[in-house]
């Protein structure tokens, strides 16, 4: 079965104790939801640094920096895209990038 990364851009740190604990309780739900579909749950990430061609290096992350990520298994890009739109991020005004990952 087709595997998708799930890369998530934007949101916001939860600002209190409360709100952490509210947002982790959606994002569980969430993975719950989809079952056997979730192959590695991923992590949020820290700031990130870009390494470009020409050897430079831009230390903000660019304009839409990740945020974190989660691996699935979906049938087909539209099947992945039904799965993301339950994420917790989007109430957070954050965005999920979705795309097929390709064995080598």
């Amino acid at each position: 079965m087709p595997k998708f990364i799930f890369a998530y851009h934007g949101g916001k740190m939860p600002e209190t104790e409360e709100e952490g604990a509210r947002v982790m309780a959606e994002w569980m739900a969430w993975f719950e939801n989809m079952g056997t579909a979730v192959v590695d749950g991923g992590n949020p990430v820290g700031p990130s640094s870009t390494l470009h061609s020409d050897g430079s290096v831009s230390c903000d992350g660019g304009p839409n920096p990740l945020s974190g990520y989660s691996l699935v298994n979906a049938e087909s890009i539209e099947q992945a895209t039904e799965l993301a739109r339950g994420c917790p991020i989007l109430k957070a005004a954050g965005s999920v990038e979705i795309a097929e990952t390709f064995e080598m």
